[in-house]
This record gives structure tokens, sequence and C-alpha cells, in this order.
């Protein structure tokens, strides 16, 4: 039970990090913001969980992970950043928010699973979600939404971007990692990526304040215990509760980000943020119904 609560409270700091992550970029900037996240939260994990045994790792997970890891979290630390305000920055977040559907079907396409039918209204209903969440504060249309989109095509497109890397590493971290867990090692490339494209960029000079730094050390934390709290959990904890309810992060996000970030979200985005949370349900649904059944095939009698 301890370690199921354990897995809850990631969730919980998962979904403080859209707000969290832009309460930072508007201290520090969207690139210095980013390395310093991933710096600290760096030092959290290596107090933490410890420097992993990379001799442990194969070689092509040593070379195929740590990319793919990377590059999805600057994605996502950048898509927040370069937002222009709170509510494009929660926008945003939840077009990240796709990666569990697209996850479940890169799953079946690598692993040639049979597609149960409720794979595709789920597909469906995730990208109507977020078609929906695009639209903004008026009725949907693909023009209203490439109009939304082309205000600041950058951050949708690192968030889309973001979301397809991320479900091609969950993949093949299942298929690669062989049980190895490189969270800080990953966490340390990331901010030193982050700091050498800050080395290269017009931002200006970092300069800390009482709230910046706040905002910093709960991102930190957030981030750092979130992977640390998740690994207790579905090692130890109930793995099926927890996968379930993980799917609803793109609705307490929401929520936290409307809260810390001072932004009143709309009818119709919470309506396409449901229909994000129960896509990627009826996909996850899916793939469980289909493990069942190949299960209860294996034992039937010859």
């Amino acid at each position: 039970a301890k370690a199921t609560l354990t897995g809850l409270v990631a969730i919980l700091l998962w979904s403080a990090n859209v707000g969290l992550i832009k309460h930072v970029s508007e201290g520090f900037g969207a690139v210095a913001g980013a390395a310093l996240i991933y710096t600290c939260s760096a030092l959290v994990l290596l107090f933490t969980a410890g420097f992993p045994k990379l001799k442990s790792f194969s070689r092509s997970y040593l070379m195929i992970g740590p990319a793919l890891f990377v590059s999805y979290e600057v994605c996502l630390s950048l898509s927040l950043g370069y937002s222009q305000n709170a509510q494009q920055a929660i926008e945003v977040g939840m077009v990240n928010y796709l990666w569990p559907a697209m996850t479940v079907v890169l799953g079946i396409i690598v692993n040639r699973q049979r597609v149960h039918w409720i794979m595709v209204p789920g597909i469906v209903v995730s990208l109507a979600g977020i078609l929906l969440v695009l639209s903004g504060d008026k009725p949907p249309s693909w023009q209203q939404i490439t109009e939304n989109i082309g205000v600041n095509p950058l951050s949708y497109g690192l968030a889309f971007a973001g979301a397809i890397i991320w479900a091609v590493y969950c993949v093949v971290t299942q298929k690669l990692a062989g049980g190895n867990n490189g969270i800080t090692f990953f966490f340390i490339l990331t901010a030193a990526t982050l700091w050498l494209k800050y080395l290269f960029t017009a931002d200006v000079g970092v300069s800390f304040s009482v709230p910046s730094t706040v905002s910093l050390v709960l991102a930190a934390l957030a981030m750092g215990l979130g992977y640390g709290a998740w690994n207790i959990g579905i090692l130890h904890g109930n793995a099926s509760l927890l996968a379930t309810v993980s799917y609803f992060i793109p609705v307490l996000s929401s929520l936290l980000a409307s809260v810390m970030l001072h932004s009143a979200l709309t009818l119709s985005f919470w309506q396409g943020t449901a229909m994000v949370c129960l896509g990627s349900l009826l996909c996850w649904l899916a793939t469980r119904t289909a493990v069942k059944k190949r299960s209860a095939t294996a034992r039937q009698p010859q």
C-alpha cells in the first residue's frame, strides 16, 4: 500500500511540471530555465537513485536510449519555455499528452500484436480531444486550429515531436533496457545539452530572484523525486492501478497549471482534455484485452 501511494505521489508531482516549468522559464528564460531544472533534478537523482552502472547496459541501449530521452526532455521543456502565455503553455502541455496513445500504437506495430477494435475509437477520441483543445475558446474548425498553431508553431511543433519521441523511447526501453535504469545519467546528459544550447543562444545572463528560485527548487524536486517515486510504485506497488491513474495526468496537470499560472480554462478545453484521457485509456484497455485473449488461447488444451 505504501509503494502504491508513493507511485500516486509521483503522478501528482509530474502533474505539476507544466506550471512549474513555465514559471521557471519566465524567471530565467526558456533555455537557461530548462538547463537549471535538469541540473538540479540530476543532483536530486544522484542523492536518491545514485549513478547507474553503465557497464551493465547494452551498447545499443546506451546509444539509442539517451539520445531519445534527451531529445524528448529538450522538446518538452523548450515547448513550454517558448510558449507566449499561460493558456498556450497549458495547450502545449496537452499536445505532449498524445504520447500514451502513440506508445500503444507503436508497441502494437513493433511487437506485431493483434489490434483489438477498441483501439480505433481510442485513437480517434484522443486526436479529436487534442483538436478541440487547439481550437482555443472558439468553435472547433480546421481554420481555427491552424490559426491557433500558427501563432507559435515552434512550441506546438516541439510538443508534438516530443510526444512521438517519448512513444518511441517507451517501446525501445522495454526492448533494450534489460531492466536497467539510467535515469540519473540521462538527466545529466539533458542538462549538459541544454547548457550547450544556452551558450549558443542570445539569452541574457541568469539572474536569481526569490520567486524564480522557489519555482526552480520545486520544479527540480517534482521532476527528480517524481521519477524515483514512480520506480518504487511500479516495482513494489499495484502497477495496474498506477498505470490506469496515470492516464488521468492531463486533467490533473491542466488543473494545477491553471491554478499556478492564473489562467481560466474554457469548457471546450476541459472537454478536449477529458477526450484525450478517455482515448488513451481505451488504447490501454485494447492492449490489455489483446494480452488476455492471447493468454487464454495459449492455455487452451491442444
